[in-house]
Order: C-alpha cells, then structure tokens, then sequence
C-alpha cells in the first residue's frame, strides 16, 4: 500500500510541475514582451498560497487540476456606448451573447489604467501572441521530449540481448507450439556445439555481434555451414563449432517482428537455423530515435484527441453497461494516479526498479504530449483558441493593407464567451465521465 501511495504522489508530482512549467511558458515571453502579469497560479478554486512579487501574484489553489496565468487586456478596450442609449433585456441569443461580450470588455477595461494601454495583450503583434500562447504547449513538447531521451539512453528500451536465455534442444517447426516433443526431431545445432544459457555471443562466422539482429543476420546468411561461434562466459572467450542445418523461419520486418499473411499464418524462409533464444531487457538507445518516437506518440496523440468524442462514448457504454473499457482509452487523474500506483507497486517476475522507473518517466512523457496536442485545439479556453484569434487578426490586418484600408484593429475575443463557457462545460463533463469510469470500470496494467 505504501508503494501504491508512492507511485501516486510520484505521478502527481511530475503532473503538477509539468502543469507549472506550461504556464511558465506563458509567462516569461509575456513579461519578456512587457505585458502585466497579476497573477500566476496552479489549480484552480480557493486561493491556498500566495506571494506577491513585484506586480505579479504566485499561489497554489484547492483544485489542482490545471493552472493559469492572467494578463491584463485580454480583450479589446470596451468603447461604451452613446449617451442616452437605453439597453434593455432581451431573450434573443445574439443580444445575449452581445452582451456578455462588452461586459467582459468592461470588467477588463476596469482592471487597468490608461498608463497601462501599452501593457496589455491585446496590444501585442501578431507574432508576439503567438510567442506568447504558444510557450506553454512548447513547454510541455520539450518536457515531453527530454523524458524521452532519458528513457531511450538512460534507462533503455525493451530489446533482446545477446545474451543466450535458452537453447533449443532440436529443430521443430517455426510454427510449433512451444510443448512441441522432439522426439524424432534433429538436435539443434547450439545444443550440439556447446552453448549455454548464460553464454554471450560475441562472434558468428566471423561478424561481431553487439545486439541480437547481429545474431538474426549471422546465423540465416550462414545457411548449413560449419562456423565459428565465440561466446563470453564466466569471463572468458571461448570459441565453439556449429553445423547450422536448412530450416523454414518466419520472415522478419524491420522492426524485427514475425510477419504474417492475411490469413494470419507465419510467413516463413529457408534460412541458416542455430536454436538459440536471446534475453529480453532494456537496452539504452541513441538519442537520435527519439525524433521518431516524438512523432510517433503526436501521431497517437493527435489520433486520440480528433477520434475522442467517439472514445468517450465507448468510455461511457463501459461505465454505465456492460461493455469491455478500451486499455488504449481516455484516461482520467483517477485512472492515471491508480495505473502509477500499479507500476510502483508491482510484484512481477522481470519487472524491477528499472523497469518501473522507465514505465513512470514513459507516463508523464505520454501526458506531457497530450497536454501539447490538447492544448493545441482551436477552441477556446485552450491556448489553441487563443493561438487560431492571433492568426485571424494577422489575415485581416494583411488583407487590409493588401486593399488600402484601416487597420481592422485586434480581433474581439470577447464575442466567443459564450462558446468559451459551452466547451468549459464540456471539460466538465468529461472530466466527471473519466472520474466515474476510472472507479466502476478501471483500467489495470496487471489484470
């Protein structure tokens, strides 16, 4: 139970400063391009902590779900209206959501004085907003990013070794089950050559071996040949003899898995056949993979975030039916915190400290990338919103110049409110969704 609780801090931990980080990624290009800055804050609710420093105000709120930093002039100046106009109520949605548009302008407006005009957001260039809205979301990719090299070169990916786990003791077919009997069936040709489990190959026929596709390569290109094979063992070189023999093995793809046909059935080869099986571990990689990898998990990512109203309709058919929860599903702070509780408190054979280490570091990276796409949606109140608001004022004050006319000016936000507030409440309800799914029907990585 400790372990569990520890795992559960650990990821909340790494959440929270990741959280911290992308607002830092907001507010140092905003200061940097003198915008005021009154408030930096992580979670939301109740104010628990703070610290005035200078002109801006640093606390911790109740809910920590989230974070946020607040500029001065969000939205354009409120310009008021002539004198002696009546505004009246009306029903009507387009008057309603007018407004709550100058409203908001209004209470902005209020926030700060004409001294301060030039300090506000609004008053920025079109690049300078970008800088500024997209900083966070690059926080998290860099975040994201750096976890992934530390996985790749300091703890090491899932590969297999040189090291000899075992040693065939005939030749069977490629696709027989593993209690196949060999009786009436060649010895291997490693059993008869004097490999041992524990034994390193170092050698085959003359190519040096350094990970386990040298081993693949060697062996199939030596067809039935007599070869040299020096293993490493107990300290010591010791070259051995083996006679391969023909054999029909699955064909490999470049990542080195079984390929099969439509039907499902191995795709096999005559190749050279030695009947030695190499050991699984976690073998550290260049950091030029993590590029790759850093696509790959965006790519995911992205696909998860376009298809999610589909997955949380899945979500909700498992919580509230009988229906089977997706393990590559939507996840809440529930399901995230019980998963990290999982991995540190795991008792599994081959699954040690380092393996929980890289499992977590692999965690928080994953979250970091989906902060970055989720945040990259053009909605409001994500930094996408912001970030599609910015390009909009671009195209039109470059249209208006291209014709000769005024500068439209900043383009009013404001006006999107209540479409804020519509997805706002959609957050919510997923969040509650996620929340009751990850209690009734959790995701576990050890069933």
């Amino acid at each position: 139970m400790l372990l569990f609780a520890l795992g559960v801090l650990v990821i909340a931990a790494g959440l929270a400063l990741s959280i911290a980080l992308h607002e830092i990624g907001h507010l140092v290009p905003a200061k940097l391009f003198g915008v005021r800055v009154t408030q930096y804050m992580i979670g939301f609710g109740p104010t628990v902590l703070s610290r005035t420093r200078g002109e801006t105000e640093y606390g911790l709120k109740a809910i920590p779900l989230g974070g946020y930093i607040r500029m001065i002039g969000m939205y354009p100046p409120h310009k008021g209206e002539p004198e002696g106009t009546i505004r009246e109520d009306s029903t009507g949605l387009l008057q309603q959501m007018t407004e709550m548009s100058e409203d908001a302008k209004a209470y902005e407006s209020a926030q700060y004085g004409p001294e301060d005009a030039h300090r506000t957001f609004v008053a920025l260039s079109v690049p300078k907003k970008l800088v500024v809205m997209l900083g966070g979301p690059t926080m998290n990719l860099l975040i994201s990013v750096l976890l992934m090299v530390v996985l790749v070169s300091g703890i090491g990916l899932p590969s297999v070794t040189p090291t000899v786990q075992s040693v065939s003791e005939c030749v069977v077919p490629a696709d027989a089950p593993a209690d196949v009997s060999c009786e009436g069936q060649p010895p291997a040709p490693a059993l008869e050559a004097g490999i041992r489990p524990g034994d390193v190959l170092r050698e085959i026929d003359g190519a040096p071996i350094t990970r386990w596709e040298d081993v693949t390569e060697a062996v199939r290109a030596a067809d039935d040949r007599t070869i040299e094979v020096v293993v490493e063992r107990d300290g010591r070189e010791i070259p051995l003899e083996a006679t391969l023999v023909i054999d029909a093995r699955p064909v490999l793809d470049q990542d080195g898995a079984a390929v099969r046909d439509a039907d499902g059935r191995l795709v096999t080869e005559e190749v050279g056949f030695l009947g030695v099986a190499g050991t699984p571990d976690l073998v550290p990689q260049s950091p030029t993979e993590v590029p790759a990898m850093a696509w790959d998990a965006f790519v995911r990512t992205g696909q998860i975030v376009v298809t999610l109203p589909v997955r949380l309709y899945e979500v909700g058919q498992a919580a509230f039916g009988s229906a089977e929860r997706d393990p590559d599903g939507p996840l809440g702070v529930v399901g995230v915190s019980r998963l990290a509780g999982e991995v540190a408190s795991a008792d599994e054979p081959g699954f040690e400290l380092r393996e929980k280490v890289g499992t977590m570091i692999s965690m928080l990276a994953s979250l970091n990338m989906a902060l970055f796409v989720f945040n990259l949606v053009p909605l409001l109140p994500l930094d996408g919103g912001h970030v599609a608001g910015a390009l909009l004022e671009g195209i039109r004050r470059r249209i208006a110049r291209l014709r000769g006319r005024p500068d439209p000016g900043p383009v009013d936000m404001s006006r999107m409110l209540p479409l804020t507030n519509a997805v706002a409440l959609v957050f919510i309800v997923m969040t509650l969704l996620l929340l009751y799914a990850d209690i009734v029907k959790p995701i576990t990585l050890f069933p």
